[in-house]
């Protein structure tokens, strides 16, 4: 179901703050010193995950201190909507894939279908090696297990929104990761 503008701002006001700008971009900074460790030397394609992983890779790249490339993908299973169908790619990668090691940013990992599909596409396109940065990871039982390589935040299972994750289309800028009230996703 559709929202606007209006509708966005009368869910802010009943969110919840899960975490503060000030703990997420901690969480960035430690992040990029785990990345910068493991990659700065293996001049990595970053490959963000869109649209999503655009805010978290925005406020990660800068971070890293080393050279490397960078593309995009686009991928989803939610279409602006608060529950997740078959996976849609919209668009892959325009750089070879083929023997890089590659660095896939994304926003979150929730059951890890999506984030488990775009490691596979990249693995068959002949990638070395595949790792996966998540800003959040959402921990609950009906995960597949999936582990990202970096991680900046556990949360709870909540439908969450900030640094990139959205409710309906709305709210990838807000200046924090909140929970929505419940009594809106009926």
């Amino acid at each position: 179901m559709p929202i606007d503008a209006q509708d966005a701002r009368a869910a802010m006001q009943s969110a919840e703050l899960i975490f503060s700008r000030e703990e997420v971009e901690a969480a960035l900074d430690r992040m990029a010193g785990e990345i910068t460790r493991r990659l700065g030397d293996a001049d990595p394609l970053v490959l963000v995950a869109m649209n999503g992983g655009l805010v978290p890779a925005g406020l990660l790249l800068p971070r890293l201190e080393f050279p490397l490339r960078l593309d995009y993908l686009h991928a989803t299973r939610y279409r602006e909507r608060t529950f997740g169908s078959e996976l849609e790619w919209k668009r892959a990668p325009e750089e070879s894939l083929e023997g890089r090691t590659l660095l896939i940013i994304d926003d979150i990992l929730d059951e890890g279908h999506t984030l488990e599909a775009i490691l596979e596409h990249c693995r068959q396109a002949g990638a070395r090696e595949v790792l996966s940065a998540v800003l959040v990871h959402k921990v609950h039982p009906r995960s597949n297990g999936l582990e990202a390589d970096f991680t900046g935040v556990k949360a709870p299972d909540r439908y969450l929104f900030g640094y990139g994750m959205d409710y309906r289309g709305y709210w990838r800028n807000a200046p924090g990761i909140y929970a929505i009230d419940e009594a809106l996703l009926q």
